[in-house]
């Protein structure tokens, strides 16, 4: 019988065990030094920086720690996007009811509802009787190739105008592929069927990246902009929806022209509608509708509801002279007041199929995208934490070696360059990510698929790029000036 006295380890040197050298090599992997990156990259900020003051040095030490565990993904994202909540207090640069309030401000709820709407919009199928009946529209009789094209990537654009893009491309993608199922891609289709399937894959990702830059609520990256505009620039106007909606329509749709004709320059040769009619026509995209129904009450309301929400954005703010409905409420009412409040009349009216069932239950809010929510409000908080610790302020006086420069060399750049002038072009051009698949989530949507490959996607993105620049570069000293004011006052 074992002792029970013996002791539980062998008190004797032995060689590592298989399990001692398995355990190491489970611990000291990249993905652990990466975790680890970022909490030394802190300290050693702050060890390396104490002349740079107390707020400054901590708030840079935290920036540098989020943002390594950001790049290297060595925590998930959403989960990164929560550590500002408890750096922040422990670093002293906000309390922690200062940072909460930057993780629920207008611009969360503005994106919190239309979410909501969205999850609706896709249960009930409305995003794809849209589809058929634009694709439907467009189709030709003869097919028209570059009309079916056209369909497609207007229905994208018009799906991402009023919601997350990568939700836009998500929910459109299936519809592409539908199209793209009947149409043969191996070895006994021809080069030009080959070549349209792409076009349709490649024209989902990128009008939902156009038509994302043409609303607020469109992209992240927009809200991100505004959400700075207000932080470091409080007494200033915010940015409304209908004012970014006079700049963005027409930026998105001049953009949008450029990547429908590169996209029938590049993939719709002469004669692609004989090669493909014999696969897709009219006929057949009936039929698909047909298999819908009628739309029912649900559908109708929810269309109803979405478009109220559309119409109180646009004239929550107009015009000097026309105020607007916001005026009734002397400024404290947002867009996503307007939102959240549409957003809950989905939970209220009945939806008609089953006794006491509304439009939406919390149950279909399961798939809300809090990992957007999250990174939203962490950069927020960042943007007002530069702010407060006196980072900013350091920052800018790095570039005190300015007051050397002839007078005359700097006046008429601090007289013309309005803050915004740059902002704008800045956070739009972040959104050209057109080359690669890991430039944005909507293109590893498409690149999923096995339809398109890298070369396709630098062959397509590189011209729409190229476009989108040159047509930014035109709008925004002219009708950005206009609609911005950057004419006027610089803050």
């Amino acid at each position: 019988m074992d002792d029970p006295k013996a002791p539980l380890l062998p008190l004797q040197d032995s060689p590592s065990s298989p399990q001692t050298q398995h355990s190491l090599i489970s611990i000291l992997t990249l993905g652990n030094f990466f975790i680890l990156l970022g909490p030394l990259l802190c300290a050693a900020t702050c060890l390396l920086l104490r002349g740079l003051g107390d707020g400054p040095r901590n708030m840079l030490a935290v920036l540098l720690w989020v943002f390594e565990w950001w790049l290297t993904e060595a925590v998930p994202m959403p989960v990164t996007s929560m550590a500002p909540l408890f750096l922040f207090p422990i670093f002293g640069i906000a309390s922690a009811d200062t940072v909460a309030h930057s993780y629920m401000d207008d611009v969360i709820a503005l994106v919190l509802g239309s979410f909501i709407l969205a999850l609706a919009v896709e249960h009930y199928n409305i995003h794809r009787r849209l589809a058929l009946n634009i694709t439907l529209t467009f189709c030709g009789e003869p097919l028209n190739p570059p009309l079916l094209l056209l369909g497609i990537c207007t229905t994208t654009a018009f799906v991402s105008m009023w919601m997350h893009n990568v939700a836009a491309a998500v929910m459109m993608m299936p519809v592409a592929t539908g199209v793209v199922q009947r149409i043969p891609t191996g070895r006994s289709a021809s080069a030009a069927q080959r070549g349209f399937c792409k076009a349709v894959v490649l024209g989902v990702i990128y009008s939902a990246a156009v038509g994302g830059m043409t609303t607020l609520t469109g992209t992240g990256v927009n809200l991100i902009l505004v959400g700075m505009w207000k932080s470091y620039f409080p007494e200033e106007e915010p940015i409304s929806f209908s004012q970014w909606f006079f700049f963005g329509f027409p930026l998105g749709l001049l953009i949008f022209l450029a990547l429908w004709g590169i996209l029938c320059g590049l993939y719709c040769s002469r004669g692609l509608g004989r090669d493909l009619s014999a696969f897709l026509d009219k006929a057949h995209l009936r039929r698909e509708l047909e298999l819908l129904g009628p739309m029912a009450f649900a559908e109708k309301m929810v269309l109803a509801v979405f478009s109220m929400l559309i119409l109180l954005w646009m004239t929550r703010s107009i015009t000097d002279d026309i105020p607007g409905w916001g005026a009734l409420f002397h400024g404290r009412a947002g867009d996503g007041t307007a939102s959240v409040m549409m957003a809950t009349l989905l939970f209220i009216i009945p939806n008609k199929k089953h006794e006491g069932e509304k439009l939406m239950d919390w149950n279909k809010c399961k798939k809300l995208p809090w990992n957007i929510i999250l990174l939203l409000g962490a950069g927020f908080a960042i943007a007002d934490g530069v702010k407060t610790s006196g980072l900013a302020g350091v920052l800018s006086e790095a570039l005190d070696f300015l007051e050397s420069a002839p007078y005359w060399a700097i006046a008429p750049a601090v007289a013309l360059v309005h803050p915004l002038l740059l902002m704008v072009p800045g956070a739009i051009g972040a959104q050209f990510a057109f080359l690669l698949p890991t430039g944005t989530p909507s293109n590893i949507v498409g690149f999923t698929t096995g339809h398109i490959d890298i070369s396709d996607m630098i062959k397509t993105g590189l011209p729409l790029k190229v476009a989108g620049i040159a047509v930014l570069s035109l709008l925004m000293p002219t009708l950005g000036a206009y609609v911005f004011g950057t004419n006027g006052k610089v803050p």
